[in-house]
């Protein structure tokens, strides 16, 4: 960022709240508090993503903030937008994109995030043969079972069903 713009930004940060909520004023009714939302940054501590560790952390943050659901103040919406972009940019450099992987490959990820183990997957399956033949790649995932397991992990039924 070049000094021009980094004493851009420290204007807007520091001018008048009023002449800078209406982005913020449109999503509540609330007054955006930057004091408020001082804390907050201070707390959290929110920086470009470099690290494993620091991804966990960020994460652990910014799932305390989805778990508070609508009832998130105008300021800690603005961190969880923050957040959200940071991990969102960490994800897009460190892992493989969705369309280079196979259904397969995306069940292995998934079940290792996840802490899961082929037992695991047998309510999904049927068996723990149909379990092995499907992460081996060597069966496709039904329409059922991806839609069993787009339940279950919040993802699209699509990466379970498209074709390599």
């Amino acid at each position: 960022m070049t000094t021009r713009r980094k004493n851009k930004t420290a204007e807007n940060f520091n001018s008048a709240p009023e002449s800078n909520t209406s982005n913020q004023t449109s999503r509540s009714a609330k007054v955006f508090d930057f004091e408020f939302y001082k804390r907050l940054l201070t707390e959290t501590v929110p920086k470009i993503i470099d690290s494993q560790e620091e991804y966990d952390r960020l994460e652990i943050k910014f799932e305390n903030l989805l778990d508070k659901g609508e009832l998130l103040s105008p300021e800690e919406d603005s961190l969880f937008d923050l957040l959200a972009r940071l991990l969102q940019d960490y994800e897009k450099r460190t892992l493989p994109p969705l369309d280079s992987t196979s259904p397969a490959e995306t069940l292995k990820f998934l079940m290792e995030q996840n802490n899961l183990k082929q037992t695991d997957m047998i309510e999904y399956f049927g068996s723990q043969g149909n379990v092995s033949q499907v992460l081996t790649g060597k069966r496709a995932i039904s329409k059922g079972a991806a839609q069993k397991l787009s339940k279950q992990f919040k993802v699209s039924t699509d990466i379970f069903l498209k074709e390599m």
